[in-house]
């Protein structure tokens, strides 16, 4: 089965769990009601036949589980993974899963796999915004040079559009390598594949770090805080890179630190024209948080002096659909 009829398979029954009430299900068309018991049938048999060659101690809801198997036995086939132990979040575009790291990891008491749910290889919001001046990627993180595999994202044609989404995905991961080499508060990442990316888990055993928007500062740690976030962006600046979605939502707080995460729409600030207006409401958001914890901000003044002390020019552009 190929995993584009996997994701048709995973979507038909989620939909008609997740939003198909059991009451009204009576009043499904018969031939609704026999393709969800065809395609039912179909991920059973996926996921007995990857379940025999990994076991893991998390018990997945029904029609989870083919597809965290689908998208982690590369993993676990490497040895980067043992097991995963529970879901620690769940998103709309990917959930988090706390594993048990294998042989390839030794030092790791734990790890962290982001596996992205199926709908993300249909519907990339507003990708055309981070898109603009990026090269597309190949799932080993390679410029994409195939006049058929351009073509194909282009026109975005069912293989175009998992394409686009292993693009989206190498953004993330090879930017958090580059970025946690250079020294940025982002997890350690460990490898990629098809539909998942294994990093450093932040954490302990009984939960996951919180985000920032969970955490309630005081003052005297508020500030030093702050001002690490403006570090990562300075940073992040220095290496031709632009969060795109910052905000107190995806910087994560734990034992007084801070770790930026969720990466995939990096944009860079020297070929994306809207760079000055996303990297401005990556500020904005920040400081809209550090304002509610009693720090004093101008975020306009500061995306200004962060942008141009690294020598690139204020460009104005109409705003971008999303502020």
């Amino acid at each position: 089965m190929s995993k584009n009829q996997l994701i048709e398979f995973f979507e038909e029954l989620e939909n008609a769990d997740e939003v198909t009430p059991l009451s009204s299900q009576k009043h499904l068309s018969r031939k609704r009601e026999s393709k969800k018991n065809e395609t039912d049938a179909r991920l059973f048999v996926r996921a007995q036949e990857l379940s025999r060659e990994f076991h893991f101690t998390y018990k997945a809801a029904r029609f989870e589980e083919a597809w965290l198997l689908d998208s982690l036995f590369e993993i676990a086939e490497h040895q980067w993974i043992s097991d995963v132990l529970r879901k620690v979040k769940a998103g709309k575009e990917a959930s988090v899963y706390l594993c048990k790291p294998g042989a390839a990891i030794p030092t790791a008491d734990f790890v962290a796999a982001k596996v992205y749910r199926p709908r993300m290889l249909r519907n990339l919001r507003n990708d055309g915004l981070y898109r603009q001046g990026r090269a597309d990627l190949d799932s080993e993180g390679r410029e994409v040079i195939d006049d058929g595999m351009l073509h194909a994202m282009r026109k975005k044609t069912e293989y175009g559009r998992e394409l686009l989404h292993q693009s989206w995905m190498a953004y993330e991961f090879t930017s958090m390598q580059d970025l946690h080499e250079a020294g940025a508060d982002v997890p350690e990442p460990y490898t990629l594949s098809s539909n998942a990316i294994l990093m450093e888990y932040i954490g302990g055993l009984d939960g996951s770090a919180p985000t920032l928007s969970e955490v309630d500062l005081d003052r005297a740690e508020a500030g030093p805080l702050f001002e690490r976030v403006l570090h990562n962006l300075d940073l992040m600046l220095a290496h031709e890179r632009i969060h795109g979605d910052l905000s107190a939502y995806n910087i994560l707080y734990w034992d007084g630190d801070i770790t930026l995460i969720d990466f995939p729409q990096v944009v860079s600030p020297k070929v994306n024209r809207h760079a000055y207006r996303i990297f401005e409401r990556d500020v904005k958001r920040v400081c809209e948080y550090f304002n509610q914890q009693g720090i004093k901000t101008d975020p306009k003044g500061l995306a200004q002096e962060l942008w141009t002390s690294r020598g690139y020019p204020i460009l104005q552009t109409k705003p971008d659909p999303q502020e």
